[in-house]
């Protein structure tokens, strides 16, 4: 090889480790640049209040898309999230206000943390329901999660009639008062939902690590094929990301009708689509196997300070759609080019190498 020749090759090497890196960055120069541009174009974008407001909205996001992320990486997705939020935001208001009545004549009452526990419960059995369908029927997970979302909102509409269950604040004599804390509540000056975001982000981001099935999952994500020779019980880890997800999801739906001391059944609707546009932004990839927690939480922010920004700017949420979908088509696409480029840089290495 002519010294030309190994100079080009050194230069397209470079050039290609350096290109790779930015792809890689992309979510903290897409964080950045949004905090700037709203920073000068959005009028108290960076007030005390509104910081904490956005906090609160992107936690609600990131919940979602850690469940969203661990699908993804199975090479699966989750539609039925956003219904998920509204059912469990509905139970959640329907056990405070009404409780549970017995046929014996005797209504039984919650206080607010047994609420959350049943909750949870009902959004990691849809999960397993999820997961059933997908291992046990086969049922593709587009038109199986399509087929929970639709089944998940009807269920939160039939269960109040299609209306809102207001003033959830409960009731001293029966022990369920304090319903505000989960979406309302401080601790060290921070929302309680934030911290309760990092206790699940870092659990998520510890388990995928080091726990052998977190790491089982990016080896489905990865073959599933060669991952179920190898032994990996398969079925079993993609049980457990859908009920993942559902858990998530439904501690979203307890944040959200905390928050607002009501329960709306239409509540979560299209939060799906900032779950999988945080995941992918965060660097999740669609066809599966790669993917971070920490990129995802990142992602997230991302989406939710675009979207509080673009209502502090007065733009329409016809158009806030639209920037969504090319956001995550964008995404999708860098994406692409990254694994095609990192297929490229590492053949020039080995080239180079020997």
């Amino acid at each position: 090889m002519t010294t030309a020749t190994q100079t080009a090759a050194n230069d397209s090497l470079t050039s290609g480790n350096i290109l790779l890196t930015v792809m890689k960055l992309r979510t903290f120069i897409a964080l950045f640049a949004v905090i700037i541009f709203f920073s000068i174009f959005a009028p108290n974008f960076l007030s005390t209040a509104n910081m904490i407001l956005m906090s609160k909205h992107a936690t609600q996001n990131a919940f979602l898309a850690i469940g969203m992320t661990f699908v993804i990486i199975t090479g699966g997705i989750d539609l039925s999230v956003g219904s998920i939020v509204g059912l469990c935001g509905m139970i959640a208001g329907g056990l405070i206000m009404y409780g549970i009545a017995l046929p014996i004549g005797y209504t039984v009452y919650f206080n607010i943390v047994e609420v959350a526990v049943i909750v949870a419960c009902v959004g990691i059995l849809i999960g397993a329901l999820n997961g059933l369908l997908i291992t046990r029927l086969n049922v593709a997970p587009f038109i199986a999660t399509l087929g929970t979302l639709y089944v998940a909102r009807g269920a939160a509409l039939l269960y109040s009639d299609g209306q809102t269950l207001p003033n959830l604040a409960g009731r001293e004599d029966l022990g369920n008062q304090g319903y505000s804390w989960f979406g309302s509540g401080t601790i060290l000056g921070l929302p309680s939902s934030v911290w309760m975001l990092v206790v699940v982000a870092l659990g998520a981001a510890y388990f995928a690590r080091y726990v052998p099935l977190g790491r089982h999952i990016f080896a489905v994500g990865g073959n599933e094929r060669a991952s179920r020779m190898s032994g990996i019980r398969v079925n079993r880890v993609k049980m457990f990301v859908y009920m993942f997800s559902g858990f998530c999801a439904a501690i979203v739906g307890l944040i959200i009708s905390s928050e607002l001391m009501a329960a709306h059944p239409a509540t979560g609707t299209n939060l799906e689509l900032n779950a999988i546009a945080a995941a992918v932004l965060g660097g999740t990839s669609m066809s599966g196997g790669r993917g971070t927690i920490g990129g995802t939480i990142i992602g997230a922010f991302v989406i939710g300070i675009l979207s509080d920004g673009l209502v502090m700017m007065g733009v329409s949420s016809f158009w806030q759609m639209v920037i969504k979908g090319l956001v995550i088509i964008v995404a999708v696409v860098i994406d692409q080019a990254q694994r095609r480029l990192q297929q490229r840089v590492t053949l020039m290495q080995m080239a180079k190498s020997g």
